[in-house]
């Protein structure tokens, strides 16, 4: 308040012109307290002009001022015998000045601010029965500059008593919002909004500048910006707490603090990371979030097969991984020579090894095959398991060892003699056979295909006939006795030429390479040889030489089974064979298009039984359907995935024929939500989500696009971990136009698939992103149908019209968002589904961001209702004057209706008007958009 005259204890001291005009007086109150005021009554005379001025009022910054004038005044009517001279009005004004000892003012020089007219007046009967008509009226006076400013009320001719003049101005008071406290702000001139930069509260720090503008009436609008709380605190009614003990919070974007993950403590008041009990520990790259964890146990159930001088060494997981899924391993070896000389490091064996496949160190298998070790030689493998924390670990690595011996090892010296259309090659035996020489195997190829044969006699030498002339052949040769192969033996390679004679390319002294000793055989070749040879196989050696059945990891690179000529190969390259002996079926647990699906158990040699599902071939089938059949399993022995649904090889050598993959004891996705509905918490949905996402992910980094991920196609462990399966879709299209592309179940399934994929059979990545959305909203929903009961017809128009399914019942916002935009139109616009996974590990890292629910506003009872809550009130007579008058009518608007015909120009007013209607849908009766 800048001037309140009913505050003042002495007389007001305003100045008065003429003097004979207005005049002070001091009166009573309703409470017999004096106060001071001015009145005036020269009603009886013309052309009055009496002038008030009060004295200089500063503004105190202020660029908008109020003036509050309470005032009586005499009904003109109520005077006898005056005459046209009496006026019911007066004009009040003011004159900014930076000067407080202003003498003299011109009139002209003041600035009218209105003319006051009572809204009641009174009578000489009123004022004797002491009813006082009091009048109140507020006049503001805006852009004020200069230091203060004077009010000056002009009497023209009536009968007036100013009872109080109060002159204010508004402020916005101190206040904290988002965390960020905004200062006690004088209003703006005008109706300007005053910016004001916000500072964060004790122990916040910025998010974004916090900004917010002061209103006209005193009142703040727009909070902008935030602060959160540093780590170690949380907001708590305006501030931020420090977090209590046994509770932390290790990121500013994290909203509250959170109890302590396992095995670790926070002992004292404000956390931002919990300390990992003795013997626990936590990774540099560990999310603070992730519980503390320990080194491994030794590997378990070590089993090794040895094959002459090479050695297959498997393990199973630890029993204990210690809490971490990142477990590798590493093999040491030793040689033990005997003859009580000690064991020291593997040093090169016969051919500069010992070699280990995939590799030595870092595995992520339970598999390794050695080759090239010594033969007739002891030998020590260990292998250690080791997770992301083992380096903290001051304890010993636990490991566990095998002790194998290999056999001896034949190495031969060859030698060659020419004739003329063929090769004559001799050889010494073994220098230190174990046992008689039972034959040799010879293996030549043309260097230039590599294709090769295998030739066997009991003889050490032997006659090669029918060689190409001009063509260069390479030439091995091993011995086989009583201990098995040996490791072949020197190489030579010969040209032969147009005229019989044949070159030596290489020096044929003795070269010793020791060889993986087994082969796999592909076909038939005819030879001529002599009496005491035994013709053998030709192999294709254009993978690997020789080629070994271990298997690389580490391959991201989808094979189509569709690539081979021979589809059987495939099932041999990517799916182990399983002896139906160890298979025991034990119930039949649903149906497939070709056989029974049941559950039982497996049991391989040296490992533990497990549980497995195991899909039969029914009897009858035909060749196509046998090769359509086991290409599910081409296809998915090619992942390794903790996501993607595990195969454990396949029965193809008896009946009936059988795939083999790990059992999920929770079924498929849909049926499980179903039943479980409304059982779960949110962040337990968010991670099934993850879980598929993930899984996704690494298809689409294999390139391999699924093309019928639906929740139907999901499989849940007793972990509730969900897995990607159902690979036996068509994957290839036909370049003729007019095919149609089906699956099993027979058409696309059009409520999952994206709308290129439907219209323009583009099927890539990005349309498994638009499927992945469906299957967001199916898990949200419970395993509800999309699209509900509407056709695949109305779905189709319905999605290329711009409708997108709502959000479910409590779903949260960011993840309709999130499904929103894995449907939007353009491919390119869509996540990638490694993009998703880290959305998905932020949200499950700051669970309070999936507080805000999609639907959480309350309902609308008119259009014009509807529209203000979505602010969009400047539409109401464009949807009044289209007939949209109830809110029923909405619930069958479509885009086409919200088009510039009816006013709706702007794209995001489109958008934002047809996603609440849609809400509004959804919270009705599902209806055929």
């Amino acid at each position: 308040t800048l001037l309140d005259s009913m505050s003042a204890l002495g007389d007001l001291g305003w100045e008065a012109y003429p003097a004979e005009g207005w005049e002070e007086i001091s009166v009573m109150d309703e409470r017999n307290t004096p106060m001071r005021t001015y009145q005036v009554c020269n009603v009886m005379e013309a052309s009055q002009n009496n002038w008030l001025r009060t004295g200089h009022i500063a503004r105190e910054g202020a660029r908008r001022i109020y003036v509050e004038i309470k005032f009586t005044l005499r009904d003109c009517n109520s005077l006898p015998g005056v005459p046209g001279t009496c006026k019911e009005t007066f004009n009040m004004y003011y004159y900014e000045s930076n000067s407080a000892n202003l003498r003299h003012v011109r009139e002209s020089q003041f600035i009218k601010i209105d003319t006051i007219a009572a809204d009641e007046s009174f009578t000489q009967v009123d004022v004797g029965d002491r009813v006082m008509k009091l009048n109140t009226e507020v006049r503001d006076i805006s852009n004020l500059s200069k230091k203060g400013f004077y009010l000056a009320f002009q009497d023209v001719g009536a009968c007036i008593a100013l009872v109080s003049v109060r002159v204010f101005y508004k402020r916005c008071p101190l206040a904290v919002r988002n965390l960020a406290q905004f200062p006690d702000t004088v209003t703006g001139g005008d109706s300007a909004l005053v910016e004001v930069r916000g500072s964060c509260v004790a122990d916040a720090e910025e998010l974004e500048a916090p900004r917010m503008y002061c209103g006209a009436d005193g009142g703040w609008l727009v909070p902008i910006g935030r602060c959160v709380c540093k780590p170690g605190f949380e907001e708590e009614e305006g501030a931020c707490r420090p977090c209590r003990p046994g509770t932390y919070k290790a990121s500013a974007m994290d909203a509250y603090c959170t109890k302590c993950p396992g095995h670790s403590h926070s002992p004292q008041e404000q956390a931002s990371e919990c300390i990992c009990e003795k013997g626990y520990y936590r990774a540099e790259a560990d999310s603070r979030s992730m519980a503390c964890t320990r080194p491994p146990s030794a590997p378990d159930n070590p089993i090794s097969t040895i094959n002459e001088t090479s050695v297959t060494f498997e393990w199973s997981p630890p029993l204990d991984n210690g809490g971490r899924g990142d477990v590798t391993y590493n093999v040491h070896c030793a040689r033990c020579p005997g003859a009580g000389r000690s064991c020291g490091p593997c040093g090169p064996g016969g051919g500069g090894g010992p070699h280990f496949t995939p590799r030595q160190f870092g595995l992520s298998m339970g598999k390794v095959l050695v080759t090239e070790l010594q033969a007739h030689t002891n030998y020590t493998f260990s292998v250690e398991a080791l997770n992301g924390v083992s380096h903290l670990s001051p304890t010993p690595r636990q490991q566990v060892s095998v002790n194998i011996t290999t056999s001896q090892t034949v190495s031969v010296m060859l030698k060659e003699r020419k004739r003329k259309g063929s090769v004559t090659l001799a050889w010494q035996g073994p220098d230190r056979a174990s046992g008689a020489v039972l034959e040799y195997e010879v293996i030549y190829y043309e260097k230039r295909d590599q294709n090769y044969t295998v030739l066997k006699t009991k003889s050490n030498i032997m006659t090669v006939n029918g060689l190409k002339p001009g063509t260069t052949y390479v030439f091995r040769v091993r011995a086989r006795m009583d201990g098995g192969y040996g490791n072949y033996g020197g190489e030579i390679e010969l040209e032969t030429s147009h005229d019989g004679e044949c070159q030596n390319v290489l020096d044929h002294e003795k070269q010793l390479f020791s060889i993986s000793p087994y082969f796999r055989h592909c076909g038939y070749i005819k030879a001529k040889q002599d009496p005491d040879e035994e013709m053998q196989f030709q192999h294709g050696r254009g993978k690997s030489f020789p080629k070994t059945s271990i298997k690389l990891p580490g391959s991201r690179t989808y094979i189509h089974p569709h690539t081979y000529e021979d589809p059987n190969q495939a099932v041999r390259d990517f799916a182990k064979e399983i002896d139906a002996s160890s298979i025991r079926i034990e119930r039949v647990i649903g149906a497939g298009e070709f056989g029974e699906v049941c559950s039982g158990r497996l049991k391989l040699p040296g490992k533990r039984e497990i549980c497995v599902a195991i899909k039969s071939l029914k009897a009858g089938y035909t060749d196509k359907q046998r090769r359509d059949f086991l290409s599910e399993a081409s296809i998915m022995g090619q992942f390794d995935h903790p996501n993607i649904i595990h195969l454990e090889g396949v029965v193809t050598k008896c009946k009936p024929v059988m795939i083999i993959t790990e059992y999920m004891e929770n079924g498929s996705l849909d049926t499980f939500l179903k039943k479980h509905d409304g059982q779960f918490t949110v962040i337990q949905l968010v991670g099934m989500l993850r879980g598929i996402a993930s899984g996704m992910k690494y298809l689409s980094d294999m390139s391999y696009v699924h093309r019928d991920l639906a929740a139907r196609n999901i499989l849940v462990n007793s972990n509730l971990v969900c897995k990607v399966s159902d690979f036996g879709l068509s994957r290839v299209l036909e370049d003729d136009p007019e095919a149609a592309y089906t699956t099993r179940g027979g058409k696309i399934p059009i409520r999952w698939t994206a709308p290129e994929a439907i219209a323009y059979r583009k099927f890539t990545s990005a349309s498994d992103v638009w499927s992945y959305g469906i299957v967001m909203w199916e898990v949200i929903s419970y395993g509800e149908r999309p699209y509900w009961e509407m056709s695949n017809q109305d779905v189709i128009k319905a999605i290329d019209e711009g409708y997108r399914l709502p959000a479910p019942m409590d779903c949260p916002l960011v993840l309709h968002q999130l499904m929103l935009d894995c449907w939007e139109k353009g491919r390119s616009d869509r996540p990638n589904f490694g993009q998703i996974v880290n959305a998905l590990d932020k949200l499950i890292r700051s669970p309070g961001n999936l507080r805000p629910l999609a639907n959480s506003s309350p309902p609308a009872s008119t259009v014009e209702d509807w529209l203000d809550s979505i602010k969009m009130g400047q539409y109401k007579e464009h949807f009044a004057s289209a007939g949209y008058v109830t809110l029923d009518s909405l619930l069958f608007i479509n885009i086409r209706s919200v088009t510039p015909l009816m006013g709706v120009t702007l794209a995001g007013h489109q958008k934002k008007i047809l996603s609440s209607i849609q809400s509004l849908q959804t919270q009705g009766t599902h209806v055929q958009v």
